[in-house]
């Protein structure tokens, strides 16, 4: 160590010039630096790593919750439930499957803010009433719950509270909101050893629930699931129907009321089943449109029935009756021309019947729709008129060409004052706002006779005859043909 010590205190005497105690010093100053540098680096690194953990967390969370209730989501139930129940819920626990009632009509009168508004008040209501439960929602108006209270007559009492909470009025943009709840439960161990089977056996009490009506309880028993095969397997029969082309349309007379004069048919599907009966559309076209088939099925009635149409006389006019979920497309105008002009059918001779339920969805997108098909000489009727939200105002706000008086008002209307009062005013209005009005539903000459008497322009029912295949409804025609080159014949209809 001496040695070395000599040997570079003389190497420094001998190299004065080098001025090595400055490098010393710099190398000293540079040393000092960089070990500043590295804890400063460390600290930034520590919290760079917090960060990231925030965000990751952040999007864990966010990819397992609902953005607009705060509640987990679908992917929590598939991902993370099952863990979650075991460890909490180890003496067993309880699925809840809800269903909102009546939530897509209020959303359509409040428009879509006030829905989520309304989605958000239901998911306090839920978190208030299942209290040390796990609520998920898992899209739309259904949400599922992980309960640990799984006795039958508590878990039964529980749903009921709950049903009943999510009945009371709820305010929402100055509007009173009123929805009920359909409730479906199924107990761990008792019903099924997964929570994924227990899942699937709440949907299917779920589901009979819905079928007794609104606001009901339902628990699951063995029985319910045969239920659920019968529907898949009609929808598996309906999914072959409309690829296989086998709904068809039927023909329902529209008559000219002061004339007696045949004036068109309303196109109405059907669904045969065998050789001697048919399946209505109130049974089939619901579940169109819940698994996304009702666009596809409808081109091909509206095809058909155009091509049917053209065989009629050129004074006959088709009415077509349009599903509420298509009018959130914005190319339906395009859509129905386009069959029109693949069939050769006369856009002058169509009538596209459109809800009240199905304006309010969109009333722009609805307005544009509106227009594009009147632009193109088809005619628009407003359809179940006084049954929906708002009538006075749709009127107001949409060009149409005819008013549709729903059947429940023309049921016993010869004999029920309120009622007569009712189409008495819907036929005023109609004449005062230059639009012809059809009143469904006639069944007998006292109906008739009235609606004659109030100045309602067209009518269609039973008394006129029902629906038919395309080739009775040409039989019909031909028949009416001789009707009206017959005087006496005439006379007869005139005076009926």
């Amino acid at each position: 160590m001496l040695d070395a010590y000599e040997t570079l205190s003389e190497f420094t005497r001998d190299h004065e010039e080098y001025q090595l105690d400055e490098i010393i010093l710099g190398l000293m100053c540079a040393g000092a630096a960089g070990y500043v540098y590295a804890i400063r680096r460390l600290k930034e690194l520590r919290r760079e790593t917090k960060a990231r953990t925030i965000a990751e967390t952040k999007a864990t969370w966010i990819s397992f919750h609902d953005f607009l209730t705060k509640l987990p989501n679908r992917r929590f139930l598939d991902e993370e439930a099952a863990r979650i129940v075991r460890e909490n819920f180890p003496d067993g626990y309880a699925v809840c499957a809800i269903d909102l009632d009546g939530f897509k009509k209020v959303n359509d009168l409040i428009g879509h803010e006030g829905g989520d508004s309304l989605l958000v008040a239901i998911s306090n209501r839920l978190t208030k009433t299942f209290k040390e439960a796990i609520i998920i929602r898992l899209g739309g108006d259904e949400f599922l719950v992980l309960s640990p209270c799984h006795d039958p007559e508590d878990l039964r009492a529980l749903c009921v509270s709950a049903v009943k909470e999510l009945s009371n009025p709820i305010e929402i943009c100055g509007i009173h909101a009123e929805v009920g709840a359909c409730i479906g439960h199924a107990r761990f161990p008792e019903d099924a050893l997964s929570l994924k089977d227990l899942t699937m056996c709440a949907d299917v009490a779920l589901y009979a629930a819905k079928n007794r009506g609104r606001n009901q309880v339902t628990a699951y028993q063995a029985h319910m699931s045969d239920i659920l095969a019968k529907r898949a397997e009609v929808e598996a029969k309906l999914r072959q129907a409309i690829r296989e082309k086998t709904i068809t349309p039927y023909y329902q007379p529209l008559i000219d009321l002061k004339s007696g004069q045949l004036r068109g048919f309303e196109a109405l599907a059907r669904w045969p089943v065998g050789t001697s009966r048919s399946i209505g559309p109130d049974e089939f076209i619901p579940m169109a449109e819940d698994i996304g088939l009702i666009v596809e099925l409808s081109e091909h009635l509206l095809r058909q029935a155009c091509l049917d149409a053209k065989t009629w006389p050129a004074h006959l006019t088709l009415a077509f009756n349009i599903s509420p979920t298509m009018m959130v497309d914005r190319l339906l105008g395009i859509r129905i021309v386009k069959v029109l002009g693949e069939t050769g059918f006369n856009p002058r001779r169509l009538e596209i019947e459109i809800t009240e339920t199905a304006l309010v969805r969109d009333i722009n997108l609805a307005a544009k729709v509106i227009t594009d098909l009147r632009q193109a000489g088809i005619s628009v009727a407003l359809d179940d008129f006084g049954t929906g939200y708002s009538s006075l105002s749709q009127l107001s706000k949409f060009s149409f060409d005819k008013i549709k008086i729903d059947r429940s008002f023309i049921s016993a209307l010869e004999t029920d004052e309120k009622k007569m009062n009712i189409v008495r005013t819907m036929v005023a209005l109609g004449k005062g706002l230059g639009i012809a009005t059809t009143a469904e539903g006639i069944e007998n000459p006292q109906q008739l006779d009235a609606l004659k008497d109030l100045g309602c322009s067209y009518g269609q029912g039973f008394l006129f005859g029902k629906a038919v295949p395309a080739e009775e409804a040409m039989a019909f025609i031909q028949a009416e043909g001789q009707k009206q080159s017959n005087p006496i014949g005439q006379a007869q209809l005139r005076e009926a």
